[in-house]
């Protein structure tokens, strides 16, 4: 009897995560069917209405790398005159503000060893901004962090979905080392899933896409909505895109702006960084998982219930079945009874998981082929990889559950720029 409880467990919880995320296998096929139809009839035209833009980096100790992303954007081929870059200097202990005002950026700093995380900088930036030029100035905000790369007609399109509307607007999010091995890998291969087969598909559908960390737009008008950026959980990105689901504000997607961001490439500070993430996760859930609910009651919001499930803490979920199993097998092996079946299930349910996660992996791979830049072999080889980048999220995710986890900076050395990034794929 007790077996069998533990399996009608199991299968609960198989059924439950399948009904919650079987949209998302949805969205490959919409994404497979749909983009050439979606694309010709969502074409713009060449010429578009400039607006003024200011462009906000925030860096912690990135002298290594803050000069190749403001050279990225003094390169676009939108028009200069247009385009003011603002670095803000949070809390340094190197040369960056000094990288960043030989290069052509307007800096300022910040010390503040109490309020520390990229919200505090981006909301203490703007509140200068706002401070020394007129509340008219800029009609739209980039956010960018200190290691990317923009392409050069990244402003050029962001302008053109600007222009039709759309107050906020995010990117396609592309890696500056794919190939380093399977930690890089691993994100990269995840961010690209994301912009294919989630923001893509929600653009397509009309529904409201999700900012990842950088790379996006917004309006001057939310700003002032918002009054400056008042986002400082630990993953303030999805905090962002969690506020505007529940107050109505779509984000929207696009494909053609593409920008490169480094990877971590040391399973610490990919530790460290994804432990971050679980925790702030588990914070936007605690702080607006009651009003998302609300909303997709009261207002029948697909959008909140997409970012409902984004948010919710299914590795905790995963972790805690997988436990207990676990748990269940070991006492059954030292108290002599019959655990084989839950042994087999445990086992094939692991396996499933690999080969989902396989799939979707692969299914990037093959539609986004030509976008990672890198050797044929490691484009292959990471795919066998990517499922076990995943699983990984398991300790981190209950180790997140009970640490006091803190913002810590990612140290960047990728010194590349839009060209290399490019050779890597032909070599």
């Amino acid at each position: 009897m007790f077996v069998q409880s533990i399996l009608i467990f199991n299968i609960a919880v198989a059924i439950i995560f399948t009904l919650g995320y079987l949209y998302q296998f949805v969205y490959i096929f919409v994404s497979l069917i749909y983009t050439k139809k979606y694309e010709k009839h969502n074409s713009v035209p060449e010429e578009t209405p400039t607006h003024n833009y200011a462009v906000l980096i925030a860096a912690r100790n990135e002298s290594n790398v803050i000069k190749h992303l403001i050279s990225s954007i003094q390169e676009q081929s939108y028009p200069q005159e247009n385009i003011t870059i603002f670095v803000i200097a949070d809390n340094c202990t190197d040369d960056t503000a000094t990288h960043a005002k030989n290069a052509g950026a307007v800096v300022y700093e910040r010390f503040n060893k109490d309020l520390v995380g990229k919200g505090y900088a981006i909301d203490f930036l703007l509140k200068r901004i706002f401070e020394n030029y007129p509340k008219d100035k800029f009609d739209g905000f980039f956010i960018f962090d200190a290691d990317n790369i923009l392409d050069e007609n990244y402003v050029s399109e962001m302008n053109k979905t600007f222009n039709k509307g759309h107050k906020i607007i995010t990117s396609y999010r592309n890696s500056k080392n794919y190939a380093d091995n399977w930690l890089s890998a691993g994100y990269s291969l995840w961010f690209l899933r994301e912009s294919k087969y989630l923001n893509h598909v929600r653009m397509m559908l009309g529904t409201g896409c999700a900012v990842s960390g950088t790379g996006f737009l917004v309006s001057k008008d939310i700003i002032l909505q918002n009054g400056g950026w008042p986002f400082f959980l630990l993953t303030e990105d999805i905090e962002f895109s969690i506020h505007n689901a529940i107050s109505g504000n779509t984000i929207a997607f696009c494909k053609s702006a593409i920008f490169y961001d480094e990877q971590p490439t040391t399973f610490r500070q990919s530790w460290n960084q994804r432990l971050r993430w679980a925790k702030g996760f588990y914070q936007v859930f605690g702080k607006y998982g009651t009003s998302l609910i609300k909303t997709i009651v009261k207002k029948r919001s697909f959008y909140a219930f997409d970012m409902f499930m984004t948010i919710l803490p299914a590795m905790i979920i995963t972790s805690v079945t997988m436990s207990i199993n676990i748990a269940i097998i070991i006492l059954g092996l030292i108290i002599g009874f019959d655990v084989s079946t839950i042994i087999n299930l445990f086992l094939s349910s692991v396996l499933t998981l690999y080969i989902l996660l396989f799939v979707f992996g692969c299914a990037t791979v093959i539609t986004e082929w030509k976008m990672i830049h890198c050797k044929a072999f490691f484009k292959i080889a990471y795919l066998f990889t990517f499922p076990i980048f995943m699983l990984t999220y398991i300790p981190i995710a209950i180790t997140a559950m009970f640490k006091r986890v803190e913002w810590k900076p990612i140290s960047h050395s990728g010194v590349k720029t839009l060209n290399d990034i490019r050779k890597d794929g032909k070599k």
